[in-house]
C-alpha cells in the first residue's frame, strides 16, 4: 500500500561504453545497455532537451531522472564506409606497410647502436620505400581514414624523426666532437616532431610542400650515411643542421609529382653526372633542392 504524498521510485540502471555530451566529457556514445525495471522513459519536452523524463507507471507524473539514459548507439569504426571483406583487407595491408616502416626504423636503430650504419641507412630507405607505398596503397584501393594518416604520422615519427638523427649520430661517432653531433641529431629529432604535428593541423596546399617534408630529410641523411661523403664530419654536421632548420621553414618544395614533369634534359644531366661522380652530384642535387625553396618564396614576394 502507498502512503500519501510519496511516489515510490523504480530503478532504471545505465550503462555505457562513453558518457554522453551532455555530462560534458564526450561527445558521443558508443554503447549502451539498459536494464528495466519498470519505470517508463517519456520523450524530454521541448524546453528540457538533452534530458531524459522517467515516470512510474502511476498518474502521478513526469520525474525527471538525475542522470541521462542513452540510447543504443553503434561504436565508432577505423574504416570509414562500407565493411565489405576486400575493404578490410586493403585497409590491413595498407597499416601493415605502415607498421613495416615503423619497424625497419627501430631496426635501424639497432644496427646503429651496434656500429652497423650502413646496413642502418640501408633500412632508412626501406622505411622511405614502405612510407611512400602505404599512402599510394590508401588512396588506389579507397581505403584513406583518419586512423591511417594518424598511424602514418606516429611511424613516421619514429623511422624518421628518432631512427634517422640516430644513425646520423651513429656515423658521425668518431670524426667530431660528440657534443655537436648531439646537438645536431637533437635538432633533426625537434624538428621533424614539429614539421609533422603542423602538417596534421595546418590546410594542405596541392602544390607545394611547406618546409622540407620529413620523409625526403630522413632519405637525404640516409643516404648521406650509405653513400659514405668524403666530406669532413664537421660539414657533415652543419648539412644536418641546415636540413633541420629547412623542415621547419615556410619556404614552399616542390613535390615529388611536379619534379617528374621537369624537362627530360633535367634528369639527363644528374644522371649523367651520377655516373662520374655519384657523391658529388648527390650533394649539389640535395642543395639545389634545398635553395629552391628560398629562391621560389622571393620570386612570389616579389611577383605580390
Amino acid at each position: 500500500m502507498r502512503r500519501s504524498g510519496t511516489i515510490a521510485r523504480q530503478a532504471l540502471l545505465v550503462r555505457v561504453g562513453r558518457r554522453s555530451g551532455d555530462a560534458g566529457r564526450a561527445a558521443t556514445a558508443t554503447r549502451a545497455e539498459v536494464i528495466y525495471t519498470g519505470t517508463d522513459l517519456l520523450p524530454s519536452p521541448s524546453y528540457a532537451r538533452g534530458r531524459t523524463v522517467a515516470t512510474s507507471g502511476s498518474s502521478h507524473g513526469p520525474v525527471a531522472m538525475a542522470q541521462p539514459a542513452v540510447v543504443e548507439a553503434d561504436s565508432a569504426s577505423l574504416l570509414p564506409g562500407e565493411h565489405t571483406l576486400r575493404r578490410q583487407v586493403s585497409f590491413a595491408l595498407v597499416n601493415a606497410c605502415t607498421l613495416a616502416s615503423l619497424g625497419l626504423g627501430l631496426l635501424a636503430i639497432f644496427l646503429a647502436m651496434h656500429g652497423d650504419v650502413r646496413i642502418a641507412a640501408a633500412c632508412l630507405v626501406a622505411c622511405v620505400g614502405f612510407d611512400g607505398l602505404d599512402g599510394a596503397l590508401a588512396r588506389k584501393l579507397g581505403v584513406s581514414s583518419p586512423f591511417g594518416a594518424q598511424m602514418d604520422s606516429l611511424a613516421d615519427m619514429c623511422s624518421f624523426g628518432l631512427a634517422a638523427p640516430v644513425v646520423v649520430y651513429a656515423s658521425l661517432a668518431h670524426s667530431v666532437p660528440t657534443a655537436f653531433a648531439a646537438i645536431a641529431c637533437v635538432l633533426v629529432a625537434g624538428c621533424a616532431a614539429i614539421r609533422l604535428a603542423r602538417f596534421n593541423v595546418s590546410p594542405k596546399d596541392g602544390r607545394f610542400f611547406s618546409g622540407v617534408p620529413t620523409t625526403m630529410a630522413a632519405a637525404v641523411l640516409a643516404l648521406t650515411v650509405l653513400l659514405d661523403l668524403p666530406m669532413p664530419g664537421i660539414v657533415v654536421v652543419g648539412g644536418v643542421a641546415l636540413l633541420a632548420i629547412a623542415m621547419v621553414s615556410s619556404f614552399p618544395y616542390a613535390k615529388v609529382a611536379q619534379l617528374v614533369k621537369l624537362p627530360m634534359w633535367l634528369w639527363l644531366l644528374p644522371i649523367g653526372a651520377a655516373l662520374i661522380n655519384a657523391e658529388l652530384t648527390f650533394v649539389m642535387v640535395v642543395a639545389a633542392y634545398l635553395f629552391s625553396g628560398p629562391i621560389m618564396w622571393a620570386r612570389a614576394k616579389r611577383i605580390a
